[in-house]
């Protein structure tokens, strides 16, 4: 504090009662300052107390977010989980085999376990085609529907386990539909308009690793990615975990639409590492429906080939842009030609929707009836041409003999499946035919009691002892009527050469 002394002063000596007046104006100064200095500390004080005071309003409302955010996903996960199902399947499927045969197609018995989707009160079930596939078996165990009630205490009638019906498949798009003999199952509804971005919260609802109604959560990634680009499919990318089991699964938004059906991984390790692949909810209702409707999917073909533009192609070409897609062949006489496509065209619009990469072009055309043609928009030239191209529908043809498999068409005692040669398209033979009649080895099968394993996939089995063979209902015929210890000839073809495969019939 300052203190006022008598020092040297040049002016004249104040007063005793002066300086008392100075001294009580000084003491009134420090008493103010001493008011003020506990005014700003209680200011201080107020302003700690209402700060730590507004820190815990702040957690609280912050508590309260996450409880809501908690309720949410509970609520959200009692009202999926019901309609998604836990599939066990028992098949015949390829097995690993040696590089010593890599021409035969070895097929054993297989159970494996997946996922699906309720989208029919009526018992129609979505799901991936790898899981039913080769499927001798289907069953199917609904969900309990108290929303999360312990295993223990389900009840029969809330975990139910029924026999299921492939109705059909699309292997390329890899997805199924399946059918119990159920009434007014709980649904969840697919969401093919709904438009997807990449951040939005996402669920994945399944059986990974056998483990029913497991929730995990993610974010979408991508909205299209093309793992393969040798295939159409395009996919919905997340990092919600996903694992073996998941397949057939759905990926569920905030208000409880399925945006996509779990398909597949990319993973080094075999477990989820943040890459899992989801088919849209556009391609599944399309797939569905055709499913339902005819057995198998009707698709959209002008026969015609097209391919990603690269800077360098666009250079060599003197295209304006350097990516997009160009038509690179039209085969003569196919819709596309009919409709005025050219090969250099660059494709800009099908349908109205733009054509910006090769994924585009296929999902485009995949998700295009065959009963309507297709609008097409190309850049030829410096100017924009608009074409209407008729479409053609291509047949769902098997592509291997593989995909002939039938369970019901297993002969054990020679550990083969076969079809009637009418059955199987010639294409999918790989060689020439001598003889256009037999039966056809389509696989091999390890049966523990199988006499002969020299037989393999695409032999056309033409006589039985010297009588020739017409169909798999007489193969099983000659077989019944053998006798022990008798020899069994078989006369088949095998790439165009007939040959004898010579054993003993016996126990």
């Amino acid at each position: 504090m300052r203190r006022f002394l008598h020092t040297r002063h040049r002016g004249p000596i104040r007063h005793t009662s002066e300086v008392r007046r100075g001294v009580l104006f000084a003491a009134l100064a420090v008493a103010l300052l001493v008011v003020k200095s506990c005014a700003w500390g209680q200011t201080a004080n107020r302003a700690a107390e209402a700060s730590a005071n507004e820190g815990m309003r702040g957690s609280s409302h912050g508590s309260d977010l996450l409880r809501q955010f908690n309720t949410s996903l509970v609520t959200l996960t009692k009202q999926v989980t019901p309609a998604v199902v836990q599939i066990t399947v028992t098949s015949y499927g390829p097995i690993d085999h040696s590089s010593e045969s890599h021409d035969v197609a070895l097929i054993a018995r297989q159970h494996g376990i997946g996922s699906g989707v309720i989208v029919d009160r009526d018992g129609y079930i979505v799901t991936n085609a790898h899981v039913v596939e080769g499927a001798q078996r289907i069953r199917v165990t609904l969900n309990s529907t108290t929303g999360g009630a312990p295993f223990a205490t389900r009840t029969e009638s809330e975990h139910r386990v029924l026999d299921a019906k492939l109705v059909g498949a699309d292997k390329d798009i890899d997805l199924a539909l399946i059918k119990v003999d159920a009434k007014n199952l709980p649904i969840l509804n697919l969401a093919p308009t709904r438009s997807v971005h990449p951040g939005e919260l996402v669920l994945a609802v399944g059986s990974p690793e056998g483990l029913q109604s497991s929730v995990t959560m993610g974010v979408v990634s991508s909205v299209a990615r093309q793992p393969d680009s040798d295939q159409p499919a395009v996919y919905i990318q997340t990092d919600a975990p996903i694992n073996p089991g998941n397949s057939g699964g759905p990926l569920i938004d905030i208000d409880g639409y399925v945006i996509g059906l779990n398909t597949m991984i990319l993973s080094q390790s075999g477990g989820s590492e943040g890459l899992g692949f989801a088919i849209p909810a556009r391609t599944v209702q399309f797939v569905y429906e055709n499913l339902r409707k005819y057995g198998h999917v009707h698709r959209t073909e002008i026969q015609a080939n097209a391919q990603e533009i690269t800077p360098t192609l666009a250079e060599g070409l003197g295209l304006s842009h350097d990516w997009g897609v160009i038509i690179s062949d039209v085969t003569s006489g196919g819709p596309a030609a009919a409709g005025g496509l050219r090969p250099g065209d660059v494709v800009h619009s099908v349908d109205g929707h733009p054509v910006t990469a090769l994924p585009d072009l296929a999902t485009a055309l995949y998700l295009h009836s065959p009963k309507k043609s297709v609008l097409m928009d190309v850049l030829r030239g410096s100017g924009k041409v608009s074409l209407v191209i008729p479409a053609q529908q291509d047949d769902d043809k098997p592509n291997d003999l593989a995909d002939l498999i039938d369970p019901e068409n297993l002969i054990g005692r020679l550990g083969i499946f076969v079809r009637d040669f009418n059955d199987v398209v010639p294409s999918v033979l790989r060689s020439s035919v001598r003889i256009p009649s037999g039966v056809v080895v389509v696989a091999q099968s390890p049966e523990l009691n199988s006499y002969s394993s020299e037989l393999r996939a695409g032999d056309i089995l033409h006589t039985f002892n010297g009588t020739p063979i017409e169909s798999v209902q007489q193969l099983r015929s000659q077989l019944r009527g053998t006798k022990n210890g008798h020899a069994v000839v078989l006369q088949i073809e095998r790439a165009g050469k007939l040959q004898y495969i010579a054993f003993d019939w016996g126990d």
